[in-house]
């Protein structure tokens, strides 16, 4: 098992996981959370020499734009209108991250 990739897809997909959390819920520090982990995936994603990664990076830093601003909206303009707006884009960009994440392992897979 590479538990490098574990530990990769772990934070994307806990992005993800948390970025809907915050859909569900409007929680400032839910949102908070969703963005830190978010940026944690990014940093993640520097570095690494896989098929799709540059398509992964772009992704995870389309999250990024939209989780920043989102949280900035909701705790400092009090717009959870323009915060739940951003978000959704944030949870699209993860979405895409999630499916070329699984498209690049069965590219692998067949490599094997």
């Amino acid at each position: 098992m590479d538990w490098g990739k574990v530990v990769f897809i772990f934070f994307a997909l806990t992005s993800l996981t948390t970025t809907a959390g915050y859909l569900y819920d409007h929680n400032a520090i839910a949102l908070f959370i969703a963005m830190s982990i978010n940026l944690v995936s990014t940093l993640l994603k520097i570095g690494v020499k896989n098929i799709l990664s540059a398509e992964l990076f772009a992704s995870s830093l389309v999250a990024d734009l939209h989780l920043i601003p989102a949280f900035l909206y909701e705790v400092l303009a009090k717009n959870s209108e323009a915060a739940v707006a951003m978000a959704i884009g944030g949870v699209i960009a993860n979405l895409f991250s999630m499916a070329l994440t699984l498209i690049e392992a069965s590219k692998t897979r067949d490599e094997f």
